[in-house]
């Protein structure tokens, strides 16, 4: 599975388990993340059609950090020790 694969499978249920564990119903999550509530619900559907400062912003009120990994820039860094 490529990466992107991986990422649209993940995005909608990981928003939606946080979201539940977190006891936020759908509008109560866009309200804290600044969006509305169709974005959510849309998210979670796996519609990823989405800008991706808006799901920052929803990322960001479930807690979730996004890391980013670059082989290339992980070698070139053990390599500069």
């Amino acid at each position: 599975m490529k990466n992107i694969d991986r990422f649209k499978a993940g995005i909608p249920e990981l928003v939606r388990i946080h979201r539940k564990k977190s006891a936020l119903s759908q509008v109560a999550l866009a309200e804290l993340a600044g969006v509305g509530k169709t974005v959510i619900f849309d998210l979670e559907h796996g519609k990823m059609t989405i800008q991706v400062d808006t799901l920052l912003r929803i990322l960001d009120a479930l807690n979730i950090e996004v890391r980013l990994f670059s082989p290339l820039l992980q070698a070139m860094k053990e390599t500069q020790k």
